[in-house]
């Protein structure tokens, strides 16, 4: 989900960043009254991500001109598949197309990787969930991307959880004590996670009442070990080395969570063009 208020003055910031004074281009070479028709297609196999986006980049710059939707978000679409349609003003379109295009590639190609891990874990339990490690003013896009891709969102930002780190446990002193301090002022529907790193960590976590351990960088042998242990009495979220080489047996240890960031940093653009309608 995302917000469309939120995302016009997004898509403000992008025109004006690309425009700058104007379209000299387009100024220069096409004439006010005249008119054009295309269409955006996939280049290659994708999974949808932000079709409505694109289109509101077109209708934000001139909401004169007609954009028609033909896929979904979510929507896994072969080589060669139509898009959307845009016609009207041919200057209002060709200044537009660029960004438009920017946007839809970036949140399909997040959204198409997200789908090669969900894939790859389909046969276990494990849910695949992203990280805060997002482009800066493109978290509420490219998580909306994830969930496109087949992938659940973990935190949207800091004030959505505590997530307890080695950091806070070494000002607080222990695992114990950093809970202990959390849940004193932790609002009552709030979860609360701790990312631990040992086995022995695990069980000081457990004991002092966490909501979900994270298993931080451990081995696939004490993650198993530990999903043993902690035998269903709380979520357990694995992170760290997560790759689509290593994910499967992360995913057959038995926990419920794999978290990674690759699906935002690791994502190439996708192969999305602009070509006149025929």
């Amino acid at each position: 989900m995302y917000d469309t208020f939120t995302t016009d003055r997004l898509i403000d910031l992008w025109l004006t960043e690309d425009i700058g004074a104007c379209d000299l281009t387009a100024q220069v070479m096409i004439e006010p009254h005249e008119t054009g028709a295309f269409q955006m297609n996939a280049r290659e196999p994708i999974v949808i991500a932000g079709i409505d986006v694109a289109a509101r980049v077109f209708l934000r710059y001139d909401p004169t001109l007609s954009v028609e939707v033909l896929v979904r978000d979510g929507e896994r679409v072969e080589k060669g598949t139509r898009l959307l349609e845009v016609s009207g003003k041919a200057r209002s379109i060709l200044t537009t197309e660029r960004t438009s295009l920017n946007i839809l590639q970036r949140m399909c190609g997040i959204a198409t990787e997200t789908a090669r891990y969900v894939d790859a874990i389909s046969a276990t339990r494990a849910r695949l969930i992203d990280t805060r490690k997002t482009t800066p003013g493109l978290r509420m896009l490219e998580k909306h991307a994830v969930t496109c891709g087949g992938g659940l969102n973990h935190r949207l930002g800091l004030d959505n959880g505590v997530m307890i780190k080695d950091n806070h446990i070494a000002v607080c002193g222990s695992i114990a004590k950093a809970i202990e301090r959390a849940r004193r002022s932790t609002p009552v529907l709030t979860k609360i996670e701790v990312e631990c790193d040992r086995l022995e960590q695990v069980e000081e976590a457990l004991s002092a009442g966490v909501d979900v351990i994270m298993f931080d960088n451990m081995s696939v042998p004490d993650m198993a070990e530990a999903v043993k242990f902690v035998a269903g009495r709380v979520k357990l979220e694995a992170s760290g080395g997560i790759r689509l080489d290593t994910i499967v047996a992360i995913a057959r240890t038995g926990v419920d969570y794999i978290s990674t960031s690759k699906t935002h940093q690791s994502a190439a653009a996708v192969d999305i063009g602009l070509d006149e309608a025929v």
